[in-house]
Parts: structure tokens; sequence; C-alpha cells
């Protein structure tokens, strides 16, 4: 299992607890992402949104690719994983951009393609926000010009949304053929899209076995391309780890508590301008990406029992969310990750002695 985090951009993941103690800012960010990297977290996700969908859109939150190129200049080794939304990018600036920011970086940065979903943020900043299937097809003729200009030495494209000639493309990125491409789906158009065009998989919070099944369904379409097997799945998930499981159910009742403010100004078009699998409600929603429902709420040796039944169920990524995040995903590094350890050696010795 690989250990990742959401970079705090909006100042927190608790849509009912108005300050988390970690600003959104960039110092803040630096911070702990520097730190995660010497407590062996291994990928932060940096989320690409201009409005803050998590405190409300009047508050601050930090712009995802300038962020990204600035923590590529100052971190080592972790991977920095961005957001790119086609319906805000031309594809080959973002393809001249992504290279760039693979070359500071030393071959680190990947990319997590979303097709959009706040018809409220399109319209403020400009971008055509069209129904959904043809969002994905604009995402389709977008990925073709970002592989088709990392790979070739001269590259022309005439599609519905993007027209280039004899465009060239240099230096190359550093990850070849390409960097990696992540992406999320539940559609039937998303996983469509997302099982031939792209390198790995994320989702938003599961249980265990709608996470197994979510994989294997995955791993079937992928069958059907021409392309290798997918190189990774991931998920979102909002750990709380305490030394007792009654400190940890109290956590969670106080930050699921629903309280109205504008943290919830996206819940409507998140619902319906999206095709999701489950039906969210707001309970769900009062934490980022359904965090909550794959229950990594507890001690620690529950939270690394949890994790090996993932692991089990074909998750080889976490993208952890946790408030406040600093204090958090230090602790989660000291207690649960060597608790997962342990407990996978434990299995391994109870396989071979069988």
């Amino acid at each position: 299992m690989k250990y990742g985090f959401w970079l705090p951009i909006f100042g927190g993941w608790l849509r009912n607890v108005e300050d988390e103690g970690m600003p959104p800012t960039f110092d803040y960010a630096k911070k702990v992402i520097q730190s995660a990297e010497k407590w062996g977290y291994d990928t932060t996700l940096i989320a690409e949104l201009y409005l803050n969908d998590i405190k409300g859109t009047d508050e601050d939150s930090i712009e995802a690719w300038s962020t990204a190129a600035a923590l590529a200049a100052v971190t080592e080794k972790i991977e920095i994983m961005t957001a790119v939304r086609p319906v805000f990018h031309n594809p080959a600036v973002t393809a001249k951009m992504a290279a760039n920011i693979d070359h500071i970086s030393n071959g680190r940065f990947t990319l997590n393609v979303v097709s959009g979903w706040w018809a409220e943020e399109a319209k403020q900043y400009g971008a055509d926000f069209t129904e959904h299937d043809e969002r994905y097809e604009r995402t389709i003729e977008f990925l073709e010009v970002l592989k088709g200009l990392w790979t070739e030495e001269t590259f022309s494209y005439n599609g519905k949304f993007y027209q280039i000639e004899n465009t060239k493309l240099a230096p190359k990125p550093v990850q070849r053929p390409n960097p990696l491409l992540y992406a999320g789906g539940e559609s039937e158009k998303g996983k469509q899209v997302i099982s031939s065009l792209c390198d790995a998989y994320v989702m938003h919070g599961h249980t265990v076995e709608e996470a197994r099944a979510k994989i294997l369904d995955m791993k079937e379409r992928r069958k059907y391309s021409d392309r290798e097997p997918l190189k990774s799945f991931g998920m979102a998930a909002y750990v709380i780890c305490r030394e007792t499981e009654e400190e940890a159910l109290e956590e969670l009742k106080r930050i699921t508590t629903v309280k109205e403010s504008g943290a919830y100004a996206g819940f409507k078009d998140f619902t319906t301008k999206s095709q999701l699998e489950q039906q969210i409600q707001l309970q769900d929603y009062s934490v980022s990406n359904r965090g909550i429902r794959p229950n990594l709420v507890g001690t620690p040796e529950h939270i690394a029992k949890q994790i090996l039944e993932f692991e089990d169920a074909g998750v080889d990524l976490l993208l952890l969310q946790c408030s406040p995040q600093l204090e958090e995903l230090e602790n989660f590094s000291k207690q649960v990750m060597p608790k997962v350890e342990e407990l996978r050696a434990k299995k391994t010795d109870q396989e071979v002695v069988q």
C-alpha cells in the first residue's frame, strides 16, 4: 500500500467546522508536504477548483498548478499529482506546462484528469460547461492532444474542440511515454474513457466491497483496450485515529453534524451534474470526497486492519484527508503505518505455516 494525502488548499476538509487550524496558504502547504515526505508519504493530490468548495465560495483557496510547480522545487521524492480539468485548459499549453513541471520535479509530476461538475464555477470563470457526456468527449480530445505532443516530434490535431497544426513540444517530459494519467469517474462514459485512455484509476471513498467490485469492473474493461493493465487503484479516505474507539466516534459525530453554511454551495451541482453510483446525503458530503465511507475511524489497529482489507480488494494507494492535517498525518505515520506492516507480517507468517 502506498500512502498519499490531499494537499490542504481549501483550509480543511470539513464543511461543518469553520476553523480547522490549517490555513489555505502556500506556507502551510509547503510545511505539510515537506513534513509528509519525511514521514514516508508517497503522493500528494492537489485538487483544482477556482472556488472554495469546502469552506464556501467567499473563502480563500490555492490555485493548483502554480502551487504544484512551486512545491516541485522544494521537495525531493514525493509524487505530485495535480488535477486538470479540460474545460479550463488549452491542451497544448497544458502539455508544455506539465512537461516543464515534470523536469522541475525530476519525473515526479502526474495528472488527475477531471471532466468537471461545478456549473456555477465554470460560469464564473468563463468555461464552456456542456452536458455530461459532451464534457467527456472534450476530455478524450484533450488527452489525445497531450499524448500526441508528449510523444511525437511534430503533432497536428483536428477535433471538435481542439485544433492544432504542426506543433512542436520540447523538451518532452522526463517520464516516457508520458507522466502518469490518473482519473476518476462513476458514469458509464467516464469509465469508458478512463479504461481506454488513462493509466490509473482513483475513487471517492467506498466500503471494501464497493471498492473491490469497482476495481474488478475496471480491470475487466481494460482487457478490451490495447493497453497494458491499469497501473494503480487509488481511493480517497478521511482518517480519524484515536487511542479508543469511543474517542474516534465522538470526533466523527462532531464533524458530521450538519450545519447550514455556504460550504454546501456546490452540493446541488455535484449531485446533479455528475452521474454517481451511490446516493449522496448531506452528512456524507459534510466530509470531502465521501471520506468517511471507508471507515478509517477508530484505533490504530482497527484502521490498519481496514487498510489491509482494502489492499486485499485491490486498492494500492490511499489518498488521505484529516484535520488538522499536519498533526494527523504525523500521527498516522507513527501509529498506523507500522501497525499495517506488523499485521501484514503476521498474516504472511500464518499463511506460510498453513
